[in-house]
C-alpha cells in the first residue's frame, strides 16, 4: 500500500511539473446582488479557495470570507498587497500586515510549509463602493519583508490571484498577470 501511495505522489508531482503551462480553473468568490467576482490564481504552483458570503457593489464594513490552502513556504511574516485597475491604470495599491512575528493576528501566523491554512470569518476593512469601471483586482499574499507581485520570482509567494468584478448580466474576461486590462466589460 505504502508503494502505490509513494507512486501516486510521485505522478502528481510529476503532472503538476509538466502542466505549469496551463491556467489554474476560473473560480467564483461570489455572485449575488447584481455582482459577480471571479478570480483564478496565477500563482504556477498552486490554486487556493477563497469566497465571500455577501456580494454586492457596496463593500461592507464588516465582510464575511473563507479562504484555504496548502502553503509551499513557511509564515514567518505574511503582508496582502492589493492592487486596483480600471481601464489599466492603477487606482489604489493597498498593503496590510497579517502576520508580524511580534504581533501575529490570526491563528494561522507561524504555521509551516505544507500546513494547510484555512481562514472563516469577518474581515474588517473600511466600507466603499466597488466602482463601475473597476476592471481587476490583484491581491497577492506575500511572506518576508518584500511584497512580491506576479511579476516577479514567486519564491517566497504565498498565493497571487487575478479577479474582475463583473455585473451580473455583463460579460466576464479574467486577466492573466502579465496581462494589463486595456478594455472593461462594464
Amino acid at each position: 500500500m505504502k508503494g502505490l501511495t509513494a507512486a501516486f505522489l510521485v505522478w502528481t508531482l510529476l503532472s503538476l511539473e509538466g502542466g505549469s503551462s496551463q491556467a489554474w480553473p476560473t473560480h467564483t468568490a461570489c455572485k449575488d446582488g447584481g455582482l459577480e467576482v471571479l478570480y483564478q490564481s496565477c500563482d504556477p504552483l498552486q490554486d487556493f479557495g477563497f469566497s465571500v458570503d455577501q456580494c454586492s457593489r457596496h463593500l461592507k464594513s464588516n465582510l464575511s470570507i473563507r479562504f484555504g490552502m496548502i502553503l509551499r513556504e513557511d509564515i514567518k511574516e505574511l503582508f496582502l498587497d492589493v492592487s486596483l485597475f480600471s481601464e489599466g491604470l492603477s487606482i489604489l495599491s493597498y498593503s496590510y500586515p497579517i502576520c508580524e512575528e511580534d504581533l501575529p493576528k490570526f491563528s494561522f501566523c507561524g504555521r509551516k510549509r505544507g500546513e494547510q491554512i484555512y481562514y472563516a470569518g469577518p474581515v474588517n476593512n473600511p466600507g466603499f463602493d466597488i466602482p463601475k469601471e473597476l476592471q481587476a483586482l490583484q491581491p497577492e499574499p506575500t511572506v518576508q519583508d518584500e511584497p512580491v507581485n506576479c511579476k516577479r520570482s514567486l519564491k517566497e509567494l504565498v498565493g497571487c490571484a487575478n479577479a474582475d468584478f463583473i455585473p451580473s448580466t455583463r460579460c466576464p474576461r479574467l486577466h492573466t498577470c502579465n496581462e494589463v486590462p486595456e478594455s472593461t466589460c462594464f
